[in-house]
């Protein structure tokens, strides 16, 4: 059964296809913003290296800088040996290491995974959601986050988002720093100056929208790596509806101490109603589960 599992894992080419020109996308974008730069004579090779060294920090770190800010600790098998034998039999599933598992000091049901590869990931959830969901509803959850740790969506999400962080940067700081070498600073320079500050702004909105929307589709890829790994589609949607049902519960001031954590989160720390879904880094519940369902009725047949 277990072979079966593996050999089916994750394919779902209609899918691939679409994540695939996602990406096309936001390369065309990227590389048509260098070319505005570098015909531009933008000075931004110290601005790359500059943000290149940040994201190369935040990529080899982001396991120990998400536990650290978000007060979370590493569990042993003897901590949590239920969640140890879950994590062990999924990730020999799925093919990879064992990663380690944390808990997050909080009521509110969530789990998220980080890390750069399968061999430095971490799983964390949080002590509402080890609380409130039943053995195969978390069995569900982990097998989600596994799956993101197996499509190597960290390093995905990084690079995909690389140049969105020069243009972002440019938008916020390119006046006040002045990166126009200074032969061009006459009326001329001005205009271009211009020009590089709207490309940027441009370039900034649209790598905004098709980040999100690669995110909203590695979510579902790793919906669907859940429904294989465990053999039950309707345990992973079980457990999203208990996740909303019990954030909107939640108060919004506790909501808000989360917030910055969303795009990590198996589902946002946000209402239902606050967040258009193209602008979000989850599909709605609604999608989620009607795939769910769907992949229900294709592994009965």
């Amino acid at each position: 059964m277990a072979k079966k599992k593996a050999a089916w894992y994750g394919h779902d080419a209609g899918l691939s296809f679409r994540m695939f020109i996602t990406m096309f996308l936001l390369a065309a974008v990227y590389l048509g913003f260098i070319a505005i730069l570098l015909q531009l004579q933008v000075g931004f090779f110290m601005l790359i290296l500059i943000i290149g060294a940040l994201a190369v920090s935040q990529y080899y770190f982001s396991d120990n800088l998400v536990l650290l800010s978000t007060g979370s600790h590493i569990l042993t098998p003897q901590q949590a040996p239920k969640l140890t034998s879950m994590i062990e039999r999924l990730a020999q599933i799925a093919d990879v290491p064992v990663p380690r598992l944390a808990v997050m000091s909080t009521r509110m049901p969530n789990a998220f995974a980080t890390g750069r590869n399968p061999k430095h990931a971490v799983i964390t959830v949080t002590q509402g959601l080890v609380d409130q969901l039943s053995d195969q509803e978390l069995e569900a959850v982990l097998a989600h986050e596994l799956t993101h740790i197996k499509n190597r969506d960290v390093a995905v999400i990084t690079i995909a988002s690389f140049f969105a962080m020069i243009a972002s940067f440019i938008v916020q700081q390119f006046l006040f720093f002045g990166l126009m070498a200074e032969e061009e600073r006459d009326r001329r320079g001005g205009q271009a100056i211009m020009l590089i500050w709207v490309a940027s702004l441009v370039v900034w909105a649209l790598s905004y929208i098709l980040i999100r929307t690669l995110s909203r589709y590695r979510e579902y890829a790793a919906d669907r790596g859940s429904a294989i790994l465990t053999g039950h589609p309707g345990y992973l949607a079980s457990a999203l509806r208990q996740i909303n049902a019990s954030m909107n519960r939640t108060p919004q001031r506790d909501l808000r101490q989360s917030e910055s954590f969303n795009a990590f989160f198996i589902m946002p720390a946000i209402r239902k109603d606050s967040l258009m879904e193209v602008f979000s880094t989850h599909p709605s519940l609604e999608h989620r589960i009607g795939r769910l369902e769907k992949l229900q009725e294709e592994m009965e047949k």
